[in-house]
């Protein structure tokens, strides 16, 4: 069973950093495309950042300049640094990867994680 194992949230203050980190786990070949979203209350999830399996990098213009995605292959873990963090970040994050489960099988499916709740003060 594949599941994305999300920590590293907590509560900071204004201007503080974080780091989060996602985890994959269970029976899998490899890990392509691996995603940060977030959901604020009453909002929609949106998109924050992305990291392919080549390492482009992407991030939304609210992230952007604060925001560094980043993967360790190796462990099947993406990460991601927020520096500078401000109140309109307070949202829960959620890892989103796109995963090729078998080695003889080219199929790929995609998995969530449970979210990280990351609070920042004012």
């Amino acid at each position: 069973q594949v599941q994305l194992v999300e920590s590293g949230g907590g509560l900071v203050h204004a201007g503080g950093s974080l780091t989060l980190s996602c985890v994959v786990t269970g029976s899998i070949y490899r890990v392509n495309d691996i995603h940060w979203y977030r959901q604020a209350p009453g909002k929609q999830r949106e998109l924050v950042a992305t990291i392919t399996w080549g390492q482009d990098t992407n991030y939304a213009d609210s992230a952007k300049g604060r925001f560094t995605i980043s993967r360790d292959n190796a462990k099947n873990a993406v990460y991601l640094l927020m520096d500078n963090l401000k109140p309109e970040d307070t949202a829960v994050y959620y890892c989103n990867a796109r995963v090729r489960l078998s080695y003889y099988s080219t199929v790929e499916n995609t998995y969530w994680g449970q979210g990280t709740q990351v609070t920042v003060s004012s």
